[in-house]
């Protein structure tokens, strides 16, 4: 298993589980051997739907383990297949039969370990118009999710009360519902001491969820 994948999966786990008042390690471990089974992807994939199956209180979290499991895939198992795997016609059905699946975290994972490999550190600029390319006319479903995000790059100069309020914005049909806040804040504050955490907390307005994704992301780029 990555270890940015193991320390991000360990940190949101974590984070949830303390706000919403209930034990984790029973999952966590069930979450993690999904993680590290020696199995195909979809095989993987469905272990740790099981996973989240016995263990319902912590459902929400369910779509952002399929993208560390996915960027897992990425990190790791790539490099023990076949070297044009990715352009393989069973990888084309994988992504046929997972596209349903995950959120908008994907993209900030691949450019997260992209900015770890080039050693640059993360921005939101760069993340907009170098990574996802939303100024270039092909990529206009880019610029439609990030639309709000656009709008409001200065929200990175402010506070984590003006990023939540801009955040309330964002209706349950878009991408970004309740991505938007712990996506910003992010690139507010890439490393937030325990009291920072307290405060965005604070503002979120699904704590549990909206922290644990937070502690996802900042974790995954240590």
């Amino acid at each position: 298993m990555d270890k940015k994948v193991q320390n991000a999966l360990e940190a949101g786990i974590a984070s949830y589980a303390s706000i919403e008042n209930i034990e984790s390690g029973e999952f966590l471990s069930a979450s993690k051997n999904a993680f590290q089974l020696s199995a195909p992807f979809m095989e993987k994939v469905d272990a740790l739907d099981a996973v989240f199956d016995d263990f319902q209180t912590f459902e929400e979290l369910r779509e952002l383990a399929f993208d560390l499991l996915m960027i897992n895939f990425f990190a790791e198992d790539v490099q023990k297949l076949e070297e044009d795997y990715l352009d393989s016609e069973e990888w084309e059905q994988i992504e046929e039969d997972t596209l349903d699946r995950g959120t908008e975290l994907l993209n900030i994972f691949l450019y997260l370990k992209e900015c770890a490999d080039d050693e640059i550190e993360a921005d939101l600029d760069d993340y907009l118009k170098e990574f996802l390319l939303v100024e270039e006319d092909e990529f206009q479903d880019e610029h439609r999710i990030y639309e709000k995000v656009i709008a409001n790059q200065i929200l990175v100069e402010s506070d984590y009360s003006e990023i939540a309020k801009v955040a309330k914005t964002v209706g349950p049909m878009e991408e970004l519902y309740e991505l938007f806040n712990p996506i910003v804040s992010f690139f507010y504050e890439p490393n937030p001491t325990s009291k920072q955490l307290d405060e965005f907390s604070a503002h979120a307005a699904n704590k549990a969820y909206e922290t644990a994704i937070y502690q996802v992301i900042v974790n995954f780029n240590k």
